[in-house]
């Protein structure tokens, strides 16, 4: 399973409706508004993920707080959060780091 399909089955286990944005042109995969993989709702809330493999969290991190659309994405009131997936012990682990 990939660190995306981990993402969205947690999301949804936590009561988000949640689905891919990320797109796929020119044989590059873009994601919405630069950063964003997964565009997750419920009621009162818009949340944004990355989601990446543990050991590339800290490059994601910089890759969204240096990004020229964090800002405006920010003032939208939309969460934004980077799911780092690593197994431990033998069962998968993700950290959250919050962006917003």
């Amino acid at each position: 399973m990939s660190p995306t399909a981990r993402s969205l089955k947690k999301l949804r286990d936590e009561g988000y409706l949640a689905n891919v944005v990320e797109r796929r042109s020119g044989g590059r995969l873009h994601d919405l508004f630069g950063f964003i993989d997964i565009l997750a709702i419920k009621k009162g809330e818009v949340l944004g993920v990355q989601t990446t493999s543990g050991s590339n969290v800290s490059a994601r991190v910089n890759k969204i707080t240096d990004h020229e659309n964090v800002g405006i994405v920010r003032e939208a009131d939309i969460g934004i959060h980077v799911h780092g997936w690593r197994k431990a012990k033998g069962k998968w682990i993700c950290r959250t780091v919050d962006l917003s």
